[in-house]
């Protein structure tokens, strides 16, 4: 089902090859941490194209932020229109292709990821427990897991979730478990685990948080994820198919553009170094140069959660079909091959935009193109996430706060 369109914005204010067996799309890693502690192995309504052009020819020549009054506070403006989602270039992934047209229609995105800062007044004003403050639920965790995988003992089903540690010398990429360990105690408070904090980082993005925590803060704030189309052509800022959010140079003119590995560490994934000052971790957001819409980290710093399930073949699916699409809402179930011993349909929903622990070595995710499948009950220390708002959707809000 389409979206409702809008008719536009309101006045405005102001090169190594990759190998996808050697990255798993998603690994369940709270069900995998939980199932190492216990012993158990796994093996693991509609726009034409002119109205469509318009909008991109509009947003080449201005960013638009929204200031509470023009727009929704901190939001920019995405104009919609037609564009090429996926990529055929050989940087990509089989789940990447092919490149095919698909139309989304305009809406307001956050500028930044949500950060630490917003989400705590979310949780202040609500009592919100993340999942990972909360007790695992058996019934969300076997359906990441080989069929038959035992019940682990209630002792051992204790909050926590999955942390970045790093490893002291070069190893193979065939068993991520070396460079992630589960850690009880880890959450969005204390994402590195249970002795670290987030004290000096409100502008940092908020991470440890699963696709359920961030629908939760969605609907608290009277906004929405963004579909995996909606965030690919914000991601891509008015550039058709530039490998990067900001062009084809990784770091034009010796200038680093986003949050990634090649930044922050100076030895080989996942090798921390301590001259780096030891494992890697996010930056504030806006550290980096905005894209073309005035969004910021739209590649790496954190993953992002988008609304879509994800399927590993919904793009060989979609231009086998012939059809254009129009705001696509994604496919409607989850299929990925990746991970031996877990079932095909697990359920997934898509991440996207890579992170600080993204590197030319192993997962190159730092491209608009860059997709993956996570556990939506999975919390990580490089996952986040951002929000969409329609436009009538603000206008209904402002309407409703000029009544009061």
């Amino acid at each position: 089902m389409s979206r409702k369109r809008n008719p536009g914005p309101p006045n405005t204010v102001a090169t190594l090859p990759l190998a996808a067996a050697s990255q798993p799309a998603s690994p369940p890693w709270r069900a995998l941490g939980l199932a190492v502690l216990v012993g158990v192995v796994a093996v693991v309504g509609g726009f034409g194209a002119q109205r469509y052009f318009a909008h991109a020819q509009r947003a080449a020549s201005k960013v638009v932020i929204g200031d509470g009054i023009n727009g929704p506070r901190s939001m920019a403006w995405i104009p919609g229109g037609e564009f090429l989602m996926g990529s055929d270039s050989k940087m990509a992934q089989p789940n990447e292709k092919p490149a095919h047209k698909v139309k989304v229609h305009a809406f307001w995105m956050d500028a930044h990821h949500v950060t630490n800062a917003e989400f705590r007044r979310f949780v202040q004003a609500t009592g919100y427990l993340t999942t990972a403050e909360r007790k695992p639920d058996w019934d969300t965790m076997r359906v990441q897991l080989p069929p038959g995988t035992p019940k682990p003992d209630d002792a051992l089903l204790v909050p926590g979730a999955l942390v970045f540690v790093g490893t002291e010398k070069t190893v193979s990429y065939d068993d991520y478990t070396r460079w992630w360990r589960w850690s009880p105690g880890a959450s969005w408070k204390h994402p590195q685990g249970p002795d670290s904090s987030i004290e000096g980082k409100d502008d940092h993005p908020v991470v440890q948080v699963s696709y359920e925590d961030a629908v939760a803060y969605a609907k608290w704030i009277g906004k929405r994820l963004p579909t995996e189309a909606e965030w690919e052509f914000a991601a891509r800022g008015g550039l058709e198919q530039a490998t990067y959010a900001w062009g084809e140079e990784f770091a034009p003119e010796g200038k680093q553009m986003a949050n990634v590995w090649q930044g922050q560490q100076n030895r080989r994934f996942p090798v921390v170094s301590a001259k780096a000052g030891g494992a890697a971790g996010t930056m504030p957001v806006g550290t980096f140069p905005p894209n073309g819409y005035g969004l910021v980290d739209m590649t790496g710093n954190a993953w992002q959660w988008v609304a879509d399930w994800y399927r590993a073949d919904q793009f060989q699916r979609v231009a086998a079909s012939g059809r254009e699409l129009d705001d696509p809402n994604g496919p409607v179930d989850s299929y990925d091959t990746s991970e031996p011993g877990v079932p095909i349909d697990a359920p997934k929903r898509v991440t996207r935009g890579g992170s600080f622990l993204c590197n030319e070595d192993f997962c190159l995710s730092y491209r608009p193109s860059a997709r993956r499948g996570t556990d939506p009950y999975t919390s990580m220390s490089h996952i986040g996430f951002r929000l969409v708002m329609d436009e009538d959707q603000w206008r209904s809000h402002t309407r409703v706060v000029a009544m009061r």
